[in-house]
């Protein structure tokens, strides 16, 4: 049987992961200090009772600083745990990296516990982190292939915003589906971008 060729997003996913690697930690962690610093000054940021942030991992832009100062400014932080089977997510409420477990990909996640689970559309107004390999500057991104970001801004009230180093934000639009959203700011850590302006 005939192995089946990567499709051009694939390719492209494995570009950007080798690029994203290739980055020095020194100028990883530079970068996300100031992404950090962004997202405390998003207006968004200030409203919101609830952050709803994924957990990094790997070399993605770092969101642990960011939720270590939500926690520290009072506000609630719900993490993500992929429903198996699914494109779905489900939040639960989390005051520590304490307790967590590593998803079959080695991702962390809250424990499954309807006790901390929470309704992301119950936030007065809910700010949610979305990861990408790369975003442009309409706001649209590469994931990773899931969908659950997808499924999830398909039905989410609230703000979106997108964390991307500046070397990852692309200056012409990035291919996208009928089913792909734009988040609504785009965060590096030189610039903010309202996508919707």
């Amino acid at each position: 049987m005939a192995t089946q060729s990567p499709s051009p997003k694939d390719l492209r996913r494995r570009e950007l992961k080798t690029a994203r690697a290739a980055l020095p930690a020194e100028e990883r962690q530079s970068a996300d200090r100031g992404i950090a610093a962004q997202v405390a000054v998003l207006p968004a940021y200030g409203e919101t009772d609830l952050l709803l942030p994924y957990l990094s991992f790997g070399t993605e832009v770092d969101t642990r600083q960011i939720i270590e100062q939500a926690w520290s400014d009072g506000k609630r932080v719900a993490l993500p745990r992929c429903v198996p089977g699914t494109r779905q997510m489900t939040w639960h409420l989390v005051t520590s990296f304490d307790g967590l477990e590593k998803s079959p990909i080695g991702v962390e996640e809250p424990a499954d516990d309807p006790a901390t689970q929470v309704d992301p559309a119950s936030a007065s107004a809910g700010l949610v982190l979305v990861p990408g390999l790369e975003f442009d500057e309409l706001g649209y991104r590469l994931g990773y292939g899931g969908g659950f970001y997808d499924v999830f801004l398909s039905t989410f009230e609230g703000t979106a915003a997108g964390l991307c180093r500046d070397q990852f934000l692309q200056t012409t639009p990035i291919a996208h589906d009928a089913h792909d959203l734009p988040v609504d700011f785009v965060i590096t850590q030189s610039r903010v971008i309202a996508t919707h302006e």
